[in-house]
């Protein structure tokens, strides 16, 4: 075989491997790949947009195939939750008996968190029994038990999962609420579970807010392309130039080996990390929202300027907007909400959170860092009702005291993203030991000095957060209205900065852990 029949063969197969599932390689919204294939998917799409079952099937299989590109065989999970979720809630819709009911439900419940639970907790789980048996031997005088060893287990996360079981669990408890009645066709509820602008990272989208735009004909309209386009470019910007950027040039740093850092850094390290989780998380978000919207599907916003925010509740009406109502709507109301008296309203507060910090992941710091947001919105809660000038949203509240509140809640979430982004709880406690007693505030000057790529990007990254949204309504409006060869340049723009961010290494979302 010649050498350039061997180049040949070598190019086909890289070329093929591409499209295989690549564990190293998962494919993001933020690689040249992926607007590579959105490319020629989107074309095929526009022909099919006024055909309702050619469109769903299509969008479908592009669906499951990005899925499989992201997580391997692992799209055989949402085949199976899917499957299994269309078949119980038209159990639940034809049974007459409320008990029978509640076993459907109950039987959906089970499927969709035992299989969630397995897979996020089951290590956890394992590790947490044995530590409990070494405790219990050492007590007991034991010592076969004192002595016992383990091995990690080391189960694959298919990514996205923690999302598209909680989606799916809505749909069955919305049909068992009487709110919703069941698709009549299984490949109808495929699409809504494996429609990919949403699928890895949310947002958790309900079932009654999307069913009815499958089977309208996507409007494409140039204020709708332009509106999509200027999220997609804002998603980018986050994630590209701001979070990984910080993440690879200062904060990754910081919290691998605090120790090696003062306090000040360490605390501009906090303040960089909560920066990064947001652009890195509302930048999927709005790649998300853009990409359905040129599909003809709307997502509700996911994120609203968090940090503004003056109180901790305030907060979680603006931060993952869908977990949040989610977590109110199946877990905090079903616990009681605010129906069961004043101490049990803070009580049901606290496990929410403390599940939710769950949710986040398998790991002690997570149900801290869970913990600290129920305390904290039960504390807010006692507040509300002893002082009426601290309003949920703040709206009541004087110019100086927003001020003042907004600086407490952004350095209380701050406190909390410690041990959510720290390895260990030790490594937590690590950095606020730092902060605490090493502080050296002189050092800041070198800081800015030494990391002028961090600090500018810091400043900018904060200064566009507080920026008033009628500039953000000004820009999107002024893409919306551009001219449509502007705007396709506007899309070779947004092309260009993702394959030059692939070339450099691009950084995963974070949310794709959980």
């Amino acid at each position: 075989m010649s050498i350039e029949s061997l180049g040949q063969t070598f190019s086909v197969e890289r070329f093929g491997e591409l499209f295989r599932y690549q564990p190293e390689e998962p494919l993001l919204f933020s690689t040249g790949f992926f607007f590579f294939l959105f490319t020629g998917f989107f074309i095929i799409f526009l022909s099919l947009r006024r055909h309702a079952p050619a469109r769903i099937i299509y969008v479908t299989l592009f669906s499951l195939y990005f899925y499989y590109k992201t997580s391997g065989l692992c799209f055989l999970l949402l085949l199976f939750t899917a499957t299994s979720d269309f078949l119980i809630a038209h159990g639940i819709f034809a049974t007459r008996a409320k008990k029978w009911k509640k076993a459907w439900v109950a039987l959906s419940v089970c499927i969709n968190l035992g299989m969630l639970s397995y897979f996020k907790y089951a290590g956890f789980l394992y590790s947490l029994g044995v530590m409990c048996l070494q405790h219990a031997g050492a007590w007991l005088g034991i010592p076969s038990l004192a002595s016992l060893t383990y091995t990690a287990v080391d189960i694959f996360l298919p990514v996205g999962i923690s999302f598209f079981t909680f989606q799916s669990l809505s749909y069955t408890i919305d049909v068992y609420r009487g709110r919703l009645q069941p698709l009549q066709r299984w490949i109808d509820y495929l699409f809504y579970i494996s429609f990919f602008p949403g699928l890895v990272a949310g947002p958790i989208v309900r079932a009654r807010d999307f069913i009815p735009q499958m089977y309208r004909t996507p409007v494409l309209s140039r204020e709708h392309l332009g509106e999509g386009l200027y999220l997609i470019l804002c998603g980018l910007l986050k994630k590209c130039v701001i979070s990984d950027y910080l993440s690879l040039n200062f904060v990754d740093r910081v919290f691998d080996a605090p120790a090696l850092y003062t306090g000040v850094e360490n605390l501009l390290g906090v303040y960089g990390y909560a920066l990064q989780i947001y652009c890195d998380f509302s930048g999927y978000s709005d790649m998300a929202i853009g990409i359905a919207l040129w599909l003809g599907i709307r997502f509700r916003a996911n994120f609203d300027s968090p940090y503004q925010s003056a109180t901790i509740t305030e907060f979680w009406r603006r931060w993952h907007i869908s977990l949040s109502a989610w977590l109110k709507d199946y877990l905090y109301i079903p616990l009681g909400g605010n129906r069961k008296g004043t101490f049990r309203t803070y009580v049901n507060l606290t496990v929410t959170m403390l599940l939710g910090g769950l949710w986040h992941g398998a790991a002690f710091r997570f149900i801290l860092w869970g913990g600290i947001h129920g305390l904290a919105l039960a504390v807010h809660r006692w507040v509300m009702k002893h002082f009426p000038g601290f309003r949920k949203d703040g709206a009541e509240m004087t110019p100086i005291r927003r001020v003042c509140g907004v600086l407490f809640t952004f350095h209380l979430v701050c406190f909390g993203w410690i041990f959510f982004r720290a390895d260990s709880v030790r490594t937590a406690f690590d950095i606020l030991g730092q902060i605490a007693t090493r502080f050296y505030p002189e050092v800041f000057v070198q800081f800015v000095r030494g990391y002028p790529g961090v600090f500018l990007l810091m400043l900018a990254g904060y200064l566009i957060h507080f920026i008033p949204k009628r500039f953000d309504r000004r820009m999107q409006q002024a893409v919306s209205r551009s001219p449509v060869l502007l705007q396709a340049l506007y899309l070779i723009l947004a092309i260009f900065l993702a394959v030059q961010v692939k070339s450099a290494g691009t950084v995963p979302f974070i949310y794709f852990q959980f």
